[in-house]
């Protein structure tokens, strides 16, 4: 499901599978006369499930999609925080310059080509971008500040640091946590009723029936879908890429 072609396949695949079960049960259950009687008690037992349904898929839309735009804000804010602290260093001395220049490209590289992964993984960061961000700040703390344009750059750069650390945090969260299971029990379960209510009326022309189910089916899996991938906001179709890093530092 990591791709757009499979992500539609499996959508029509379910549409169809719904339209092969609509001509099974009008061959071997055909509506009768007296399955009209039931329909009114179907069709508001239908409509309480469809409203619920709709809750629940509203609910979890939102908190995927708060999860998917945090982490997007969160990169965009470290990385442009790194980029204000490897300009910074022009302001300081040649040795503590090269320093800041070459942990900045470290960074950017680590995060972008191992971090990245771990994330997609739901995995720890680990302490190495840790370790950098601490050499850092180290080198900002101890460079030599004789001139006000050095003390103004170290000071600003630890204040972009600072603001590094919180979006890193942040993207770290961001990277573990993914949808509670209740909601997911609660997509599958809304989903298996709200299509199979659809075989409790009785629909006498098999072609209506047939656009129903198969729209339904269809709609109901592309919105669970795309709640998952929301869900992976480093990997998939709607992921968060390496784009802002990429555009401040070329070696990532």
């Amino acid at each position: 499901m990591s791709s757009l072609p499979a992500t539609l396949g499996i959508v029509v695949a379910c549409a169809l599978l719904g339209v092969v079960v609509v001509l099974l049960k009008h061959k071997f259950f055909p509506t009768k006369p007296d399955d009209e009687s039931d329909a009114e008690p179907a069709d508001y037992i239908a409509m309480m499930i469809s409203v619920i349904y709709a809750l629940v898929l509203g609910l979890a839309l939102v908190a995927v999609y708060g999860t998917n735009s945090d982490a997007a804000t969160d990169v965009q804010t470290e990385a442009g925080a790194l980029h204000q602290v490897y300009l910074l260093a022009d302001a300081l001395p040649p040795a503590s310059e090269a320093q800041v220049r070459s942990t900045t490209d470290a960074y950017a590289h680590y995060v972008t080509t191992v971090e990245w992964k771990r994330m997609a993984d739901h995995q720890s960061l680990g302490p190495e971008g840790w370790t950098l961000l601490n050499k850092l700040r180290d080198i900002y703390q101890s460079a030599p500040t004789n001139k006000p344009a050095e003390q103004n750059a170290s000071q600003e750069a630890l204040s972009q640091i600072s603001t590094l650390d919180e979006a890193r945090m942040g993207r770290e969260q961001d990277g573990e946590s993914t949808m509670s299971p209740v909601l997911w029990i609660g997509l599958y379960i809304g989903g298996a009723l709200t299509v199979g209510f659809m075989f409790a009326f009785g629909v006498k022309r098999r072609a209506s029936h047939l656009i129903m189910v198969m729209c339904l089916s269809g709609f109901i899996v592309f919105m669970i879908l795309l709640i998952y991938q929301l869900d992976q906001p480093f990997s998939g179709i709607l992921s968060v890429g390496t784009g802002d890093f990429g555009s401040y530092f070329n070696n990532t």
